[in-house]
C-alpha cells in the first residue's frame, strides 16, 4: 500500500489505513475532487504568516542558491551543443504514473498534485512520452529540452537540491537489424554528452559504460574524443531502468572528475507504445551540479 520508510507503516496501521484503501477505489474524477476539497480546508485555515514560514522551512520550495545568470549560461551551452535535436518545452506536470509505470521509479520518489498528475522527476520521461506521441509518422524522433523537476527523496552534495534544472535528450526510433539503430544512437549519445561539458569548459571529459547485454559489448568502444572506460558494478544500472547499455558522464573542470550525468537505452516507448521494436536512447546532465564545478 505504501513503501515501508517514514510515517507510512504507523499511519497506514490506524484510519488512514482504511481511508487509503477507499480513496484508492474511487474514480479519477471523484478523488480529485475529494483532493481539491481536502486542499481548500487546510488552505483556509492557514494565514499569510503561515505560508511564509512554509516557504522558509519547507526544502520543495525555496528558490534556488546558484545565481540566476549562471544555470542560464550553463543551459544555453548544453543546448547549443545539441544541434541536431528538435528543442521543445515540456510541462511542469506528467500523468499520474509516469515515473512509476513507464520507467519502474518507486512512486514515493515523486511529488503527486490533486489532479491526476505528479510533478516532473526527469525531462527524459517527459520527452518519452512526446516521442511516443511523434512516433506515429514511423521517423526517427530526436528531441532535447531543459527542465526543471522535483524530486521527493533527501540527496545531499553539491548541487544537490529538491528541485534542480537538468538537461536531458531521447532519440526514439525503430529496430532495423543488427544493433544498428543502438550503434548510432549510442555514439549520439555519447558525443552530445561530451560536447555539452566541453561547451562548458571542461578540461575533460569520459565516459564509464556498463553492459548489460553481452550484445552490446564494443558499442562505444574507439568512439573519436569521447574517452570510455568500463564500469560493470555500476549500482542503479541494473534492475530493469536501462537495458542493453548503459554509462555515466564525468567531467573535469581543472580538478577531480565528477559525475556530472548519465544515459543509456530504456525499454519506456516500448511499453508505452506496446511495441516490441521501439527503441529510446536517452541522457542528461545536471545543470545544478555542473554550475557547481565551474570556476568562479
Amino acid at each position: 500500500m505504501a513503501h515501508d520508510d517514514g510515517p507510512g507503516p504507523r499511519v497506514l496501521a490506524g484510519p488512514g489505513g482504511a481511508a487509503a484503501d477507499v480513496l484508492a477505489t474511487l474514480p479519477g474524477a471523484d478523488l480529485t475532487t475529494v483532493q481539491l476539497e481536502v486542499a481548500r480546508r487546510r488552505a483556509a485555515r492557514l494565514a499569510p504568516a503561515d505560508v511564509l514560514r512554509r516557504h522558509r522551512d519547507d526544502r520543495f520550495v525555496p528558490a534556488s542558491p546558484l545565481p540566476f545568470a549562471l544555470l542560464r549560461r550553463v543551459e544555453d551551452a548544453l543546448l547549443g551543443a545539441a544541434p541536431g535535436f528538435d528543442l521543445v518545452t515540456l510541462a511542469p506536470l506528467t500523468p499520474l504514473g509516469t515515473h512509476s509505470v513507464v520507467t519502474g521509479l518507486a512512486q514515493h520518489r515523486v511529488v503527486p498534485t490533486g489532479r491526476g498528475t505528479e510533478v516532473a522527476a526527469d525531462p527524459t520521461t517527459g520527452l518519452a512520452l512526446e516521442a511516443a506521441a511523434r512516433r506515429s509518422s514511423g521517423e526517427v524522433v530526436r528531441l532535447a529540452t531543459v527542465q526543471r523537476v522535483v524530486r521527493a527523496q533527501r540527496v545531499d552534495g553539491a548541487g544537490m537540491f529538491a528541485h534542480f534544472s537538468l538537461f536531458g535528450a531521447v532519440t526514439a526510433g525503430r529496430d532495423t537489424g543488427g544493433l544498428e539503430f543502438e550503434r548510432a544512437a549510442a555514439l549520439e549519445h555519447a558525443r552530445l554528452m561530451t560536447a555539452g561539458c566541453r561547451a562548458l569548459g571542461a578540461t575533460a571529459v569520459s565516459l564509464g559504460v556498463t553492459v548489460l547485454d553481452p550484445r552490446f559489448s564494443g558499442l562505444l568502444d574507439d568512439v573519436p574524443d569521447v574517452p570510455t572506460h568500463p564500469f560493470p558494478d555500476r549500482e542503479g544500472g541494473r534492475g530493469g531502468y536501462y537495458e542493453g547499455l548503459c554509462f555515466k558522464v564525468y567531467a573535469s573542470f581543472d580538478g577531480e572528475p565528477a559525475e556530472v550525468g548519465d544515459g543509456g537505452f530504456t525499454p519506456w516507448t516500448q511499453r508505452l507504445l506496446g511495441n516490441a521494436k521501439e527503441r529510446l536512447m536517452t541522457s542528461g546532465l545536471g545543470v545544478d551540479r555542473l554550475a557547481t564545478l565551474l570556476p568562479a
